[in-house]
Order: structure tokens, then sequence, then C-alpha cells
């Protein structure tokens, strides 16, 4: 599952945020982070705001029953 940790610089005292979904997608658009899921936009960041986004998901999806 996509999983991202968004972080904010420490002077604009904004707590982190986790976002995840099965469907989650990040793009940048028009000096935007815009993240979207399968029913449409569910967080937009502004790009000059200083966030930090980081992939934060297992992404090897081997399944354990395989590799039996």
């Amino acid at each position: 599952m996509p999983s991202y940790l968004i972080q904010h610089p420490t002077e604009q005292r904004r707590e982190d945020i986790l976002i995840e979904d099965d469907k989650l997608t990040l793009t940048f658009a028009g000096g935007w982070a815009v993240f979207t899921d399968s029913q449409g936009v569910c967080l937009a960041i502004p790009c000059g705001q200083g966030a930090h986004i980081q992939r934060i998901d297992d992404t090897d999806h081997t399944d354990d029953a395989e590799t039996e």
C-alpha cells in the first residue's frame, strides 16, 4: 500500500502527516504536490511550503507464499 510521510519545517509548527491508501498516487502539477486516491484529490500541498515528502511503504510486494 503506498504510504507517504509529510514533514513540515519546524518553524511552521505543523504536525507530520502520514497518508496511505491502496490507490494513492502523488503528482506534481502547477506548483503543487497533489495526492489522489480512487475518489479524487485528497490532499494538495503548495511546493513553496517547504514540506518534505517521503515514500515510506514497503515497495517489495513479494508474496512469502511464493518463495517457499
